[in-house]
């Protein structure tokens, strides 16, 4: 499968908030930055979520975050700060093909499921939400309790995909980057985005 020519633009927001997970938040974003049928990343960053890059990543700090995460510039992603409620992926009038949250704090998990928009990263849920575009709730917590279990089933019910950051195994991962990157791909094929490389279990 080749990527070199893209089919559709495709206008992703892609949110991190403070659950632990950053390998797989970086590897999303370097993935949707590569992707030529990618035309837009609205990256937004909670504040939990710098302090989580802190101490998994050894980066600090808000600026050139995309610059540091992707060790480049990249003209295609736009940051965007979580307090900022009027940006452009606050309105449902802006063309956002697809939202993923990853990871997906439970705090975060809980906003969306019960129709909170106090900041931008649960606004523009709730946008994707009301305007029944996919969305994508990447969980990370272990073991969940029953009011984590509720807001999924909320969620889910209300129209969000729930995919937990739970990585392949009959793949054969060699390095947790490698673990990282199939998850990533698995997720980016559920929005319409399958990558070349992702694994496809075929069995004997």
């Amino acid at each position: 499968m080749s990527l070199s020519a893209p089919a559709a633009a495709h206008n992703v927001t892609l949110a991190i908030t403070g659950a632990s997970g950053s390998l797989f938040a970086i590897t999303m974003l370097r993935a949707l930055a590569a992707d030529p049928r990618v035309s837009k990343v609205n990256f937004v960053v909670s504040e939990n979520s710098l302090r989580v890059f802190a101490e998994e990543l050894q980066l600090s700090g808000r600026n050139h975050l995309v610059e540091k995460l992707l060790g480049e510039p990249s003209a295609k992603v736009q940051q965007h700060v979580d307090s900022d409620i009027g940006a452009n992926i606050a309105s449902g009038s802006y063309p956002a093909t697809a939202m993923i949250v990853l990871p997906c704090s439970m705090g975060t998990l809980a906003a969306v499921a019960n129709g909170l928009a106090s900041t931008l990263i649960q606004r523009a849920a709730d946008v994707m939400l009301k305007e029944q575009r996919p969305l994508l709730l990447c969980v990370r917590e272990t073991p969940f309790n029953r009011i984590h279990l509720r807001n999924m089933q909320l969620a889910a019910e209300a129209g969000a995909v729930i995919y937990p950051v739970i990585p392949t195994f009959y793949n054969l991962p060699q390095s947790l980057q490698e673990m990282a990157h199939q998850y990533v791909c698995r997720v980016l094929a559920h929005v319409g985005l399958p990558q070349a490389d992702g694994y496809q279990w075929q069995p004997d």
